[in-house]
């Protein structure tokens, strides 16, 4: 196996967050197939935040294997973290407001998980099951931590612009775009800007502004028949009009016993029950391209690999991610796509039918690139 000394492999961190009891350790255990997190009925049962590293499901890494020959196969990979329940009020200290808020500011995007279900074994802070609210209540935290933040900045940032500072008065414009959002109770992420003025917004690292995935919790006998669940219905329809963002159906429970079986008998259960995918697939799929991340490979006799990169990478700055000598000495790259290349069946035929390419710095790298560096130092 080749070991190449990595130089920046980009390793972004999910956060998993909602309620107490609404499932998180569970489904962090699932995910990250480990038993690292406690899972118990009731609120706080984590504390410290639980990381763990997860591989990227990909059915091309196997076709790829396939036609190189190799024995070798490394997917991508990103981390989770499993973070403390929270609470209304937890902007102002409640519960485990204030580590809960710094932990979610750690991360670069937000796995929100909510309760679907109904059981009376397991407690519901509130006492009664309603996803909606739920987010809410998340959402509003966040909002109020967010918007003390904006006005503190402001603050700071006015007086430069009233002394004429161009650097100050785009800054002060855009916290007062934020500011008006927030207090009208919509997240930082609603917030409608231009390129130049996100980039501004992400120096403020807002809790709200993070990209964010709901995961909706249901119990093991509706998850074949989810779409019909009146909660996911509602929370499908609540984060698509008022959050812009997307909601995926999980069974944390199903997942967590999943952990432990070989993958031929976890493939019966869920035949059995209906359903032909893991939901804890999907959900690290989803999360993977919502932090703006997609994979090229490296495919040989020694190993296929894919490699991690942000979309709208370049040529050179994705052979950095391999190695700096890669990308200081970067000549060219050998490129052809997944596509191309599966119906060719070999790097040979791609040649002959001249879909495999030489591309230049200039060149943006797409997502199922296979690709092969030339460099010089």
């Amino acid at each position: 196996m080749v070991k190449y000394p990595v130089r920046l492999v980009i390793m972004l961190r999910a956060g998993i967050v909602g309620l107490p009891n609404v499932g998180k350790s569970t489904l962090f255990n699932a995910v990250t197939r480990t038993r690292k997190a406690e899972a118990a009925n009731y609120p706080f049962c984590t504390i410290d935040p639980n990381v763990g590293m997860v591989t990227v499901p990909d059915t091309r890494l196997p076709v790829l294997q396939g036609i190189a020959g190799t024995q070798v196969v490394i997917p991508a990979v990103i981390e989770f973290v499993d973070i403390a329940g929270l609470v209304s009020g937890a902007s102002q200290g409640e519960g485990l407001g204030n580590k809960f808020l710094t932990h979610i500011r750690e991360v670069d995007a937000i796995v929100q998980v909510v309760r679907c279900f109904e059981d009376e074994d397991v407690h519901h802070v509130a006492g009664v099951v309603d996803p909606v609210r739920d987010i809410e209540v998340i959402n509003t935290e966040l909002m109020l931590a967010d918007l003390e933040s904006v006005t503190k900045k402001r603050e700071r940032v006015s007086k430069e612009a009233r002394r004429g500072d161009k650097a100050a008065m785009a800054e002060e414009a855009v916290l007062a775009r934020l500011s008006e959002a927030l207090e009208a109770g919509r997240p930082a992420l609603t917030v409608q800007l231009s390129p130049e003025e996100h980039a501004i917004s992400k120096q403020f690292f807002l809790l709200s502004d993070k990209p964010t995935i709901f995961a909706c919790n249901v119990k093991e006998d509706d998850l074949a028949a989810a779409g019909a669940n009146p909660y996911v219905v509602r929370v499908r329809e609540y984060v698509r009009t008022h959050l812009a963002c997307e909601a995926i159906v999980i069974s944390a429970q199903i997942e967590s016993e999943l952990v432990d079986l070989p993958p031929a008998e976890a493939d019966a259960f869920l035949a059995e029950l209906g359903v032909k995918e893991s939901g804890v697939g999907a959900l690290i799929r989803s999360t993977y391209h919502l932090l703006g991340l997609q994979t090229y490979f490296t495919a040989g006799e020694k190993q296929v690999r894919a490699w991690t990169v942000r979309l709208g990478d370049t040529a050179p700055q994705a052979a950095g991610v391999i190695h700096t000598d890669f990308e200081r000495g970067f000549i060219k790259a050998e490129t052809v796509a997944y596509t191309d290349l599966v119906a060719c069946g070999s790097v040979a035929a791609a040649r002959e039918k001249g879909l495999y390419r030489m591309e230049g710095k200039e060149y943006v790298v797409k997502d199922g690139d296979v690709m092969l560096f030339k460099f010089n130092v």
